[in-house]
């Protein structure tokens, strides 16, 4: 009974124990040729490829493609990245 309750305390705390995820990429638009570097929330899986996914498919409504995700990394990780993304910081 004691194990079964603790399974259950621990299966709820999980999800307040996930840890925000994020990924920065670089993107471009076409006629004119423009570039842009941005920093992403990633919502699921850390990874590049999960990120790859998202951010591609958030670019693309407004007719940015995107080239490459450059890292995925936690919270801890956007010291700095603010003033590098400008405006595409947590825009896409």
């Amino acid at each position: 009974m004691i194990i079964t309750l603790s399974a259950l305390c621990l299966s709820l705390a999980a999800p307040a124990m996930a840890q925000d995820c994020y990924a920065d990429y670089k993107a471009k638009q076409n006629d004119p040729l423009r570039l842009h570097y941005g920093v992403s929330q990633i919502d699921g899986a850390c990874s590049k490829a999960n990120a790859q996914t998202q951010i591609s498919s958030r670019l693309s409504r407004d007719g940015w493609v995107l080239l490459n995700v450059l890292s995925v990394f936690d919270a801890s990780g956007l010291e700095g990245k603010k003033a590098d993304a400008g405006a595409y910081y947590l825009r896409y």
